[in-house]
């Protein structure tokens, strides 16, 4: 009970000879240290908000105008043609003030209102600027006057040296687009995929949606767009993630992992240590908006900020219609879960951020504690991992009061969640490619009961010192968490280091109070409703089929020698590879990013389409090399295209949901949009972006490259493909499917991946043996 007596600031007993009062100066001293580090957050964040607020002008800019009407004053002209005259008349201590002092004091208050005047302009000017669009589907290295006029009036409105959200003002709001549009390219997208008596039925059912009830929910969804910042955002995190009743561990949650080849330090308790203290950093880098703004990548373009409100302190509540996302301003501790126990860590010691060697001292001592877990406490979290109702009548039941609730409440408002996992994962060497897959479902799924799903993200430290992460998605969508991991594991590696033994650099303080063991009083009944969603979520862990491999033979160099781009190529390898292991072309999931509008999130690129199918079966029915060369060009040419569209904000998918829910609404039944929002995405893919490429250097040190992440299959027979594309010579592909379903195998599939990227390779390179390091400088060797 040491840390129960520490957390007391003073103690007092009555005696006969009155009150004796005994104060903890240390105690008092840490409340003292914690309000000035509280105070300290709220003028800083006070202080970034002011400055976003009059983005892109700058606080000192307010000095200029303000002096230069002065200034012309003095030369005895009026710039304000009169209005300073009528402020000074309105001026409620106009009698208290000397004249001299009224025109002062009027002239500043017209040059303050000028001066929000032209932030107002600029704001609308670099909006305006930002919904041009034209550019991203010009040739590259071929920009029009008109293109390069922008560039330059963008680079003038932008301002100098923005904040984190100094651009969320200035990013225009996503549009709604126009009916016609989306039927013609929706039922383009279907061509390839329907004989024709179905595609005449579908063309049917479109057409009367388009001249009927589709103008109507229109009219609604236009309306919505004119109110809210993103039309689409927040019907997409309630609909899609927020009110599903399924598990969300699998289903929706996903993860990333730990460098590839590399393992800084065999020493769990250490590598906690950097990786916990790396995490703080960015947070508190986050909170003071220290991070550079996310740009489309090789330009000057920004990228909305809004998810990266909701990193760190955040969980997702569950309630027995919908779950609701809680979001806390600040927390200075985190869940911890080691062999069946949970702890609370305080990561702050006298106002400060414990040093990483302190931080491992603090989990060594989680590590060497005995203790037993509690009855039903070290399978509690399996309530995360099951069905939402049942947790949320439990959660509602059994952790509504008492110990249970404070001790939810520890776990819900931490800053996030730690496992301390008694495993050992990563590459290893006897056995490399079941290596990988195991580590890729422990990260995603675990067993299923040492891992707190709801949590904003999860990190789990395994025994020989792997690392990795699994994210809950509903608050945010995965470049946002890959952004925050590739930060961490470079500082980790490149910044904090570790020492000869393996441990992390600084001094301890042994006076630091221990974790905090959290305590429980777990009935029954609540142990039995424990019991069946650990059964409901094993049986979902199970069914998981996971294949992850490191594609080495060529990257990102060699596509772009072919003038093709890289997304686009892998892309087609896919459709490909399920044309060869199917016989059959799908409709098929590719994630894109709508961050060019404010909230936006995401939208589908339809990656299966006329022109990829024309191509993979020109190829398989050997038609001659030149034409496949042209329909491959023409099928990537079309992906790109529909890319852009998508990130422009005129995509197919989330246009049609939004109409969807409107009719929803209204009560109306569109048997068009039933049948669009019904079909199955048995090919679900997505691109983890590389992004803070300036934090490693791949060319001298190859070894440290992220695997990146993966998620699990979105239909039961069907397959979910996350990749990578790392450095110039490498892309990292992480396949899933289910057991359940005969049809599918994830090693199979990853086996016709490496043969279509390779086949697509010979057909451009068809002399060359080794096309992927003649001239390279970086070399498979160097891998």
């Amino acid at each position: 009970m040491a840390e129960a007596h520490q957390a007391v600031a003073f103690q007092f007993t009555i005696t006969p000879e009155g009150i004796d009062l005994q104060l903890s100066h240390q105690a008092l001293r840490q409340v003292y240290l914690s309000g000035v580090r509280s105070w300290k957050k709220r003028l800083s964040r006070l202080k970034n908000n002011f400055i976003t607020g009059v983005y892109p002008a700058s606080p000192s800019s307010w000095l200029f105008v303000v002096i230069a009407i002065l200034a012309t004053m003095y030369t005895r002209s009026d710039p304000s043609m009169g209005l300073i005259a009528k402020i000074q008349e309105h001026l409620p201590v106009s009698q208290s003030l000397s004249p001299q002092c009224q025109t002062v004091v009027s002239a500043v208050l017209f040059s303050t209102l000028l001066w929000l005047s032209l932030i107002f302009t600029m704001r609308l000017c670099l909006k305006q600027l930002l919904s041009y669009h034209r550019w991203m589907f010009e040739q590259h290295g071929k920009l029009s006057n008109t293109t390069k006029i922008w560039v330059a009036l963008v680079r003038i409105f932008s301002g100098r040296k923005p904040l984190l959200y100094s651009y969320q003002g200035s990013l225009p709001n996503l549009p709604v687009p126009a009916i016609k549009d989306t039927v013609k390219r929706y039922l383009e997208s279907v061509l390839p995929l329907m004989s024709a008596s179905e595609f005449e039925r579908m063309k049917s059912l479109a057409r009367d949606f388009e001249s009927g009830l589709g103008n109507r929910l229109q009219w609604y969804l236009k309306l919505k767009a004119l109110w809210a910042a993103n039309y689409v955002s927040d019907w997409w995190e309630e609909y899609i993630y927020l009110r599903s009743r399924g598990p969300i561990m699998v289903n929706s949650n996903y993860y990333g992992m730990d460098f590839l080849y590399v393992t800084p330090t065999p020493i769990q308790a250490a590598r906690a240590g950097n990786t916990l203290h790396a995490l703080l950093l960015y947070r508190r880098k986050l909170n003071r908006e220290e991070i550079k703004p996310s740009r489309v990548p090789g330009t000057i373009i920004p990228l909305c900020a809004a998810q990266c409100e909701r990193i760190f302190n955040t969980t997702r509540i569950p309630g027995e219609e919908t779950d609701t996302v809680q979001h806390w301003q600040n927390s200075d501790y985190l869940a911890i879960y080691h062999r069946g126990r949970y702890f609370r860590l305080w990561m702050y010691n006298a106002g400060r951020l414990l040093s990483p060697r302190e931080i491992e001292y603090q989990i060594q001592r989680i590590l060497d504690d005995p203790s037993p877990p509690s009855a039903g406490e070290e399978k509690l979290g399996a309530l995360t991992a099951g069905d939402r109702v049942p947790w949320a009548q439990a959660r509602k039941q059994f952790f509504n009061s008492g110990i249970n609730k404070r001790s939810l409440d520890c776990i819900e408002k931490a800053a996030f969640f730690v496992t301390l996992d008694d495993d050992e994962q990563g590459m290893m060497g006897n056995d490399p490619d079941g290596s990988l897959d195991r580590y890729a479902k422990s990260l995603l799924h675990g067993k299923c009961y040492d891992r707190w799903f709801d949590k904003s993200f999860s990190v789990v430290i395994y025994k020989n010192g792997k690392t990795g992460l699994n994210a809950e998605h509903s608050w945010a969508d995965a470049p946002v968490v890959a952004h925050l991991w590739e930060y961490v594991l470079a500082t980790d590696s490149f910044q904090l280091g570790y020492n000869e033994e393996g441990h992390c650099k600084g001094d301890i303080n042994p006076n630091l109070p221990k974790p905090q063991r959290l305590s429980w009083d777990i009935p029954q009944e609540c142990q039995e409703q424990i019991s069946e969603s650990l059964e409901v979520a094993k049986a979902l862990a199970d069914d998981v089929d996971f294949h992850v491999f490191p594609f080495r033979d060529f990257g990102k160099w060699q596509i772009k020698k072919f003038r093709l781009s890289p997304d686009a190529f892998i892309q087609m390898a896919l459709q490909l590879a399920y044309y060869r292991d199917k016989g059959m072309f799908c409709l098929t999931y590719e994630a894109s990013m709508t961050r060019l509008f404010r909230e936006g999130r995401t939208e589908t690129v339809r990656s299966c389409t006329s022109e990829s199918c024309a191509f993979v079966k020109a190829l398989e029915s050997g038609e001659d090399r030149d034409h496949c060369r042209r329909l491959f060009r023409q099928a990537c040419d079309k992906h790109q295209h529909l890319y852009r569209l998508a990130m422009t904000g005129a995509g197919i998918d989330r246009h049609l949901f939004c109409l969807y829910v409107v009719s929803k609404y209204l009560g109306v039944e569109s048997p068009f949009l039933k049948e669009v929002l019904s079909e199955p995405w048995r090919l679900s893919t997505s691109q983890t972006p590389f992004q803070n490429v300036e934090l490693f250097d791949l060319v001298n040190h190859p070894e440290y490259i992220s695997c990146g992440g993966g998620f699990g299959p979105v239909a039961d027979d069907g397959y979910g493909v996350a990749y990578i594309i790392l450095g110039e010579n490498m892309i990292n592909f992480h396949v899933s499917c289910k057991h359940s379903c005969a049809q599918t195998d994830s090693h199979k599939f990853g086996a016709q991946i490496r043969r279509a990227l390779l086949d697509l390779l010979a057909l451009f390179c068809p002399d060359q043996n080794e096309p992927t390091i003649a001239g390279n400088p970086q070399t498979k060797k160097d891998l």
